[in-house]
């Protein structure tokens, strides 16, 4: 094997063996050997995802589990990171090198390698596994990238060394919204003889409205300029929300001449239908986790309009009352997305190398591996607003609150000398 010299036998993780707050915590564990076609990276930043509230509070019951049980086989979580390959496997070591710096793409469309026992049913029925979940995660100082990940090609190469560590580690919350956004088809017919025709993705020239500033909502916002649409409505609910929207995003919208506007929930209707001369929303993003923000948004749609249903409900909150008729005389799309494919990761790089997109400004927290478990309490008492990112290996004593994190402020925090 070629290998980073000094990898040490244990490493610093968090670690869920049960299910539960009470049953996370950061552990020092035996630090992982790649077999012959498994590679092992440093993880050299690493997100915290909203999605992990699920994992911990569900354990067995998770989706992405399978039944197994983390009280039995506990698990390494964080779907969200950037790495660097230490080792590499023997059978590998003319497909990848020591050095090269990539990131997962943690829906991993492959069956089960190892450990298939651990699953129901032997994981028989299994098709689809993740990283943070039954795969080791990023929220450790190293991870073990196993044959799922190779063999689903979900381990992507950065496009450009000079991409800082955290800007790498959002590729897999930026790529959720290339994937959600992508799901939109809008019909058109020139005239009624004509035969209909697709676009995907937003609508140019329609109005889009984003239900939920908080920083998904923000991502949806900062993509949708691609698009061109005439105008875009952000509304929530906290006034402080709504100002960063402003402050991050007026000026481009008075550059490329799109309408933005934000709104308190209970002013998008007025709002709106000047906006759309009565006419409707062409695309509603449903970027919170709100049942009342679903039905909201339904009656928001227009014609031929584009729903999207973003933001996950808990299991016991799931049902939502659909009023058919809506669906069927407004003839609209109802549509959502689970995470990005290995596609929109790589896109998601690719618009990051080429400035089409600043993760700097949707960093609000940084800390050490330590803070994981405190910041993902922080996240689910909404006190963050925004992403939060961790450095393993970086020793920190407090938790950092930033307006961004620039490839300059990463250099300085981590004591690096900027790339030549």
């Amino acid at each position: 094997m070629h290998s980073e010299p000094a990898i040490p036998s244990e490493m610093r993780a968090l670690v869920l063996g049960g299910t539960g707050f009470e049953h996370m915590r950061i552990e020092q564990v035996p630090t992982p050997r790649p077999g012959p076609r498994q590679v092992l990276a440093r993880v050299d930043a690493a997100g915290i995802c909203t999605s992990l509230i699920k994992l911990v509070e569900q354990g067995p019951a998770h989706e992405l589990l399978y039944g197994w049980d983390p009280a039995r086989w506990p698990l390494i979580l964080g779907d969200e990171g950037s790495v660097t390959l230490v080792e590499v496997g023997e059978e590998l070591q003319d497909s990848y090198c020591v050095g090269g710096r990539f990131v997962i793409q943690p829906a991993v469309d492959h069956a089960p390698v190892n450990h298939r026992e651990r699953y129901l049913k032997g994981a028989e029925s299994v098709r689809k596994v993740a990283v943070g979940y039954t795969l080791a995660g990023h929220l450790a100082e190293y991870i073990l990238v196993a044959e799922e990940v190779l063999g689903a090609g979900c381990l992507l190469p950065i496009p450009d060394p000079a991409l800082p560590f955290a800007h790498a580690a959002m590729a897999e919350p930026v790529s959720c919204v290339i994937s959600a956004q992508d799901h939109h088809v809008h019909l058109a017919q020139e005239t009624g003889l004509s035969p209909r025709s697709t676009t995907k993705g937003l609508k140019p020239g329609g109005v889009t409205v984003v239900m939920g500033a908080g920083a998904m909502g923000r991502i949806h916002v900062d993509l949708a300029f691609a698009y061109r649409p005439d105008a875009i409505v952000v509304a929530d609910p906290i006034p402080e929300r709504l100002a960063r929207v402003r402050s991050l995003f007026e000026e481009r919208s008075g550059r490329l001449g799109i309408s933005l506007r934000t709104v308190p929930v209970s002013a998008i209707g007025e709002a709106l239908k000047a906006l759309s001369g009565g006419r409707g929303a062409d695309d509603v993003i449903i970027a919170v986790a709100s049942p009342e923000a679903i039905e909201s948004g339904l009656r928001l749609v227009g014609r031929g309009g584009v729903v999207n249903l973003f933001g996950g409900l808990k299991q016991s909150e799931s049902r939502v009352p659909i009023d058919t008729s809506v669906v069927h005389y407004r003839e609209i799309n109802i549509t959502g997305s689970s995470g990005g494919s290995p596609w929109d990761v790589a896109h998601a790089l690719e618009l990051m190398a080429a400035g089409e997109i600043d993760p700097a400004l949707h960093i609000t927290r940084v800390g050490d591996l330590s803070h994981a478990t405190r910041l993902l309490e922080l996240v689910e008492a909404r006190e963050i607003d925004g992403k939060a990112v961790v450095y393993p290996h970086r020793p920190a004593d407090e938790i950092l609150a930033v307006d961004s994190w620039t490839a300059e402020d990463e250099r300085a925090y981590l004591d690096m000398s900027p790339p030549e």
